[in-house]
């Protein structure tokens, strides 16, 4: 390929990433909003605070960069927040790690709110292709320095990715100082219960593998962009193994520490924990210990149909469509039945539990994986763009029904048809999705 070709590749790509719906995530992201709850740290000590800011940056540069915090996505936690905001599952993971093994449900709910439906979300995520160039501004910036030099590759000189991080909200969710905020109050800590040397020196060991294991999970960020859903339940499972990673860190640590506190200490201990206000409940009593799924008929339908409009499978296809469906609903089905968010009365039996959620969560990630891979592997390229299509479809009918109920409807035929027209939703992205597929081949 001539350097006239790959320049003006270089050029269409930055033309994308700077597209109305990545600007208006930016800008979404770049609020003052966003900006003051990450720089606010008592704020992201509490997870009702957490919930509202993850629901801000996820729904960033929706309907025309105006967000409804009223919104009820099908991608959405019961009480508040959001598995996914762009490319990343599991925003501030080591927080509602932290708030639910050391402090208890009240202040780690959280936690328990990942499960089915954010698998069911990394299958069919409701962002585009120009909503998540919006996320991750290091790739802007280095596509933009690529172009701008004539090379045709993608890497930024070391200054260009010193400064990648400079603004970046999404890294930030991430844990990217982590090393700052995620240790444990120890003068609190050492205040209350009055540890001896030996304590000291435990409590020490718990603050400094506290650190470490943030900064495992830390590292797990995802650094570009998942565009397909095998490539979604990867990013999945290598988050929730690095968290798995930093709970193996943190336990022993906490397991010795706690072993050499008398009764009193314990006592004073969990009297420690900050009693954060609940959010609404907005679901069923019965969700709150069910870790949002009651029963199966609770679990997000399958758009079975538009499958089988958009995709036209053939009789392997469809075989291969029913297994991953079976295990879907397998995988919820386990996850319900590890749940027990409030059981554990202990910070090692809370890190326990919380051990045991992982590998019930990894292994549900795991299976469908499996059963995706095995279906996705017999689609063609126009079959996949028009898999990848469905959930950004579903939720830009959902997203422009809410924004404006009372509209005539010939009003917003217009409106969605300029829409598409300009954003690319859903036909620009279906075009877009197909070339990259066919590049990453």
């Amino acid at each position: 390929m001539g350097i006239a070709n790959v320049n003006r590749g270089n050029v269409n790509r930055a033309a994308r990433l700077n597209s109305p719906r990545a600007n208006a995530v930016r800008q979404g992201l770049r609020s003052r909003e966003v900006r003051g709850a990450l720089g606010n740290r008592n704020a992201l000590r509490n997870p009702a605070a957490r919930a509202a800011l993850v629901a801000s940056a996820a729904t960033a540069g929706w309907h025309n960069g105006r967000r409804h915090h009223h919104h009820r996505g099908w991608w959405r936690h019961g009480r508040g927040g959001y598995g996914w905001v762009g490319p990343l599952f599991w925003p501030f993971a080591y927080y509602d790690l932290y708030d639910y093994g050391f402090w208890g449900y009240d202040d780690g709910y959280a936690f328990w709110d990942y499960g089915y439906g954010d698998i069911y979300a990394g299958l069919f995520s409701p962002y585009g292709y120009d909503t998540l160039t919006g996320y991750l501004p290091s790739q802007r910036r280095a596509t933009t320095t690529a172009a701008r030099s004539g090379s045709g590759s993608s890497s930024a000189p070391a200054k260009d990715q010193a400064r990648v991080h400079e603004g970046d909200e999404l890294a930030r969710m991430c844990g990217a100082d982590s090393g700052d905020i995620a240790g444990l109050p120890i003068d609190k800590i050492q205040q209350a219960i009055s540890p001896d040397d030996a304590q000291r020196a435990t409590l020490d060991e718990l603050a400094n593998a506290s650190v470490k294991a943030a900064e495992t999970i830390r590292a797990a960020c995802p650094t570009s962009l998942a565009l397909t859903a095998p490539g979604r339940l990867a990013s999945m499972e290598q988050r929730i193994e690095a968290m798995k990673a930093g709970l193996d860190i943190i336990q022993p640590a906490m397991e010795k520490f706690y072993s050499l506190l008398n009764d009193e200490q314990k006592a004073k201990l969990t009297a420690l924990a900050p009693r954060n206000p609940q959010p609404a409940k907005t679901e069923s009593a019965n969700a709150d210990q069910s870790c949002g799924i009651t029963s199966l008929s609770d679990a997000v339908a399958w758009p079975t149909d538009e499958i089988n409009k958009r995709l036209q499978p053939n009789e392997e296809q469809r075989a291969k469509l029913t297994a991953l469906q079976d295990a879907t609903f397998k995988a919820a089905e386990s996850l319900k039945a590890t749940c027990q968010p409030s059981a554990a009365l202990t910070p090692p039996a809370r890190l326990a539990a919380a051990g045991q959620r992982l590998d019930a969560l990894l292994g549900a990630v795991k299976s469908v994986h499996a059963a995706l891979n095995d279906f996705y592997g017999t689609l063609s390229d126009e079959q996949k763009a028009q898999f990848e299509a469905i959930g950004p479809a579903r939720s830009a009918e959902l997203n422009e029904a809410e924004a404006e109920p009372e509209e005539k409807p010939a009003a917003r035929k217009s409106r969605r048809h300029s829409r598409r027209t300009h954003h690319g939703l859903p036909g620009g992205m279906e075009n877009v999705l197909r070339h990259i597929i066919t590049v990453v081949r």
